[in-house]
């Protein structure tokens, strides 16, 4: 029997648990077997309790405080379903999400996912942000980028990296997270490509996200998961991202994205600041010591 393990991992979100959690729980999917919500704080486990009363399949997992791949790593050890969603403690997951995320591997016509050539899917994040700021254009861009980008390596059978805001891939499939990586669900993309399985991607999968409202926050989210794309196991031909990648594609949906002067010139802010932050990547890789002081709380994500 087909079945699906949840885990949402959050940490001190207490006050934005409430909603990713019920955004799960309004799920139409009978495939749900458990749903594990992953915190090292008491303030944000009792949220989720409060918010889901008694519901059964709801678990609660109190991690060590070590770094997301530790917490993922806990949740991997205690689900006992075959196919795994991931999400996060401060987003919401649109209705029918997670019916569309599954369908690749056979939810849908009712096939065992066994059947499947796909190892691992993921659903499209939807700003929340204004915008009419420049931060919130900022993330409009980037992510109908993202979208446009992996719509066109779906309809060439490319290589997919999946999304950690929402993705769903096969437990079969999953080796211990190391706990020094900052990128972990391009970690896992590129681990369901080598063990032979596809990474898809489902647009009508969505899942909304706050983006950061402050420059500090924005280059502080961007450089924890831009970082690991400098490493070697990500410069390849099969990735998604690198900075010569990066600058193709962003001057090619330049041409149509701004509806303003003044979005065309917040664009070009945009183009400034991504080479700042890649040059400021190229400097941190030489010092492996400033890795850790990457994983870093982005507040102004986490405001209601």
């Amino acid at each position: 029997m087909n079945s699906v393990s949840v885990i949402i991992t959050s940490s001190h979100e207490p006050q934005t648990i409430g909603k990713a959690l019920l955004s799960i729980l309004n799920q139409d999917s009978s495939e749900i077997l458990e749903i594990l919500v992953v915190a090292p704080d008491e303030k944000t486990l009792e949220a989720a309790r409060k918010t889901a009363a008694n519901h059964q399949k709801i678990k609660f997992v109190k991690d060590p405080g070590q770094g997301k791949p530790t917490a993922l790593n806990l949740a991997l050890k205690k689900v006992k379903g075959e196919i795994l969603v991931l999400t996060d403690g401060d987003v919401e997951v649109a209705p029918q999400a997670l019916s569309h995320l599954l369908e690749p591997f056979g939810f849908a016509q009712g096939m065992p996912f066994s059947d499947s050539k796909v190892g691992g899917s993921c659903g499209r994040p939807i700003p929340i942000n204004n915008r009419n700021t420049i931060l919130g254009f900022w993330s409009y861009f980037l992510t109908d980028s993202a979208h446009q980008i992996r719509l066109i390596r779906s309809q060439n059978n490319q290589f997919i990296e999946l999304s950690g805001y929402l993705l769903a891939i096969r437990k079969s499939l999953i080796s211990p997270i190391p706990p020094n990586t900052l990128a972990d669900d391009s970690y896992l993309s590129h681990l369901v490509a080598k063990s032979g399985f596809k990474t898809t991607y489902v647009p009508e999968a969505k899942v909304f996200v706050k983006y950061p409202t402050n420059l500090s926050d924005w280059f502080k989210q961007k450089r924890r998961s831009s970082f690991e794309f400098w490493q070697k196991e990500y410069l390849n031909d099969q990735s998604m991202r690198s900075p010569l990648k990066e600058a193709w594609w962003g001057l090619k949906f330049a041409k149509k994205f701004p509806k303003s002067l003044k979005e065309i010139f917040w664009l070009s802010l945009l183009f400034l600041a991504r080479i700042i932050l890649w040059l400021q990547i190229f400097f941190l890789s030489l010092f492996p010591s400033f890795r850790k002081k990457l994983w870093v709380r982005i507040e102004s994500t986490k405001e209601k």
